[in-house]
């Protein structure tokens, strides 16, 4: 486990010291996971023009693929949602604290994902980066402060964003009473693509947890399961949507890469939201 890592998202490390800070991070607790909840809450304030890159912000994700022991995708996708949440909850983010300006002004702009992929020197490297690790059945991501999109440090910039595709597994039924965020199979999402995503969704689940349920999902390390649906359960799932029912939340792409503009990506679930 590398230091301010997850092992497993059971279980939360006390967190790495912020660069020239001094600060330790981990999950917030009280008035810190409070304010963390209402600005989930409150969504983006729509600052960012997509014409003005100036306005633009990002959160660099970074899967691990080492070379020659590739990750399985369902876990890698888990920890990739994970290390999302574990960021949108740290005491880091909360006002007065180092990663609060840059994570305010993401969520005030469209919450935009890039996920790269490193091994390696390079894995290694990006670890000394203000983010978050988490490992899941031994595959990691990590999920990093965001930031203005063309002004990425140059230990993620020089990462390669494309080749992040695995295999299809095939994963055990999910385990009861865990957010479950459904990916539209027929879409057929590159990894790196559908990290994004996974990391939206859970997002917009954590926007929607009472306060009681978020401090208790946080408390267990933030633990996420992802699957994929074929046809019919999509449809069931997307039905739920337009019911709009309690703990169901669909991410909207803006089509910027592989899928059309307007398609429902993934559908998140929590039963006890």
């Amino acid at each position: 486990m590398t230091d301010g890592a997850a092992a497993g998202p059971a279980g939360v490390g006390d967190g790495p010291i912020s660069e020239g800070t001094g600060v330790i991070g981990g999950p917030g607790t009280g008035r810190d996971l409070d304010w963390c909840h209402d600005r989930l809450a409150a969504g983006p304030s729509g600052t960012e023009d997509p014409e003005d890159r100036k306005t633009v912000r990002s959160m660099p994700i970074v899967l691990h693929l080492p070379r020659g022991d590739l990750p399985s995708r369902t876990p890698l996708l888990e920890a990739a949602a994970c290390a999302v949440a574990l960021v949108c909850v740290d005491v880091r983010v909360a006002p007065g604290e180092p990663w609060h300006e840059p994570y305010s002004g993401w969520l005030d702009a469209r919450m935009r994902k890039i996920a790269r992929r490193a091994r390696g020197a390079q894995w290694r490297a990006a670890q000394d980066v203000d983010g978050v690790t988490v490992e899941v059945d031994g595959c990691e991501a990590r999920a990093f402060v965001p930031g203005p999109v063309d002004d990425i440090d140059p230990r993620l910039g020089r990462l390669q964003i494309g080749g992040t595709d695995l295999e299809r597994d095939h994963p055990d039924p999910p385990p009861a009473g865990v957010p479950l965020i459904w990916i539209d199979e027929g879409l057929d999402m590159s990894v790196g693509k559908a990290a994004a995503q996974v990391g939206h969704g859970v997002m917009l689940l954590m926007a929607g947890m009472s306060r009681k349920r978020l401090g208790e999902w946080v408390g267990s390390g933030c633990p996420v399961a992802v699957r994929e649906a074929g046809s019919a359960r999509w449809q069931e799932l997307s039905a739920a949507v337009v019911r709009s029912e309690p703990g169901v939340a669909a991410v909207v792409d803006a089509g910027y890469t592989e899928v059309a503009p307007g398609s429902l990506t993934v559908i998140a679930t929590d039963v006890r939201a």
